[in-house]
């Protein structure tokens, strides 16, 4: 049966290779990290995905996991190798924060540091040493401001020309055991809504014109996924009601809460790794 998925990884059949795809695996004692490279266009047809790189980190249950240890680290070291060296980073918030299950994105976007409108000197003289500049954006959703979240992030681009985007948002698995837990990165960007079936435009480097890391969670999984997979069979009937409905476990509140802190954690330590986690609690929570 077909199903929405955001995540790459769940989209590979693990029983058979797939024609300009490459995958490899690393298991760890606390997390897992799944590497999957789509090289072409053969590639992004078998998977439903564009070409890229898609780096997938299966973390334990977040409201069961450290949340500062090695897996938010690690999720900052490979988000730190898919971004230029140097240059202004801006950090977009995708999402509706009125929704909880689509609040990741703003969530996130409010704890990482903003740092762009804070000089050189004055961050020397704070001891925070030689800070990247960082800028942070939440667009809302087209509903309630009457414009597309890429078209408000092509005109920050254009205003600020940072070296490159990273873009927050929640996603949709096919399996209820991946919410809350398990963590995408990806540099071929992100139409924001897809897993939900309400696509929005294109935030990639094709479209902004600056690399693109893509990071998020799934939150939701799609109820005709959930119900075949339950049962073994393709859903015959009512096919309109169960592509309306999308499912989220009752502590929702909680998962976004910490799925938000560890992703903002992970991009403020990709940001400033010479910044310690207790300085960024200090900082953001002045």
């Amino acid at each position: 049966m077909s199903f929405r998925s955001d995540l790459a990884l769940e989209c590979r059949d693990p029983k058979r290779a797939a024609s300009g795809v490459e995958f490899s695996q690393e298991e760890l004692q606390d997390y897992n990290i799944s590497r999957l490279h789509i090289r072409d266009e053969e590639g992004a047809r078998t998977l439903g995905k564009p070409v890229g790189s898609y780096i997938t980190i299966e973390l334990p249950p977040i409201d069961q996991a450290e949340l500062y240890g090695d897996g938010m680290e690690r999720t900052a070291s490979e988000l730190r190798q898919m971004l230029p060296v140097n240059g202004t980073v801006l950090v977009v918030g995708l999402g509706n924060n009125s929704m909880t299950p689509d609040a990741l994105g703003p969530r996130c976007c409010s704890q990482v540091l903003a740092t762009r409108h804070i000089g050189g000197e004055l961050a020397e003289s704070a001891g925070l040493g030689p800070l990247r500049p960082v800028t942070c954006l939440i667009p809302g959703v087209v509903g309630r401001t009457g414009m597309e979240s890429g078209e408000l992030i092509a005109a920050a681009v254009r205003a600020i020309r940072p070296a490159a985007v990273i873009a927050v948002d929640a996603l949709a698995a096919r399996q209820l055991s991946r919410l809350g837990c398990t963590v995408q990165i990806t540099d071929s960007g992100i139409v924001p809504g897809s897993g939900v079936g309400n696509a929005r435009l294109e935030i990639s480097a094709k479209t902004l014109g600056v690399p693109v890391a893509a990071i998020g969670v799934p939150t939701v999984v799609d109820a005709a996924t959930l119900v075949g997979d339950l049962t073994g069979e393709p859903v015959k009937t009512k096919a309109e009601e169960y592509d309306a409905m999308m499912v989220t476990p009752r502590e929702v509140d909680l998962l976004i809460e910490r799925a938000a802190r560890i992703l903002s954690m992970a991009i403020n330590r990709a940001l400033q790794p010479h910044l310690s986690v207790e300085d960024f609690f200090a900082l953001i929570d002045s």
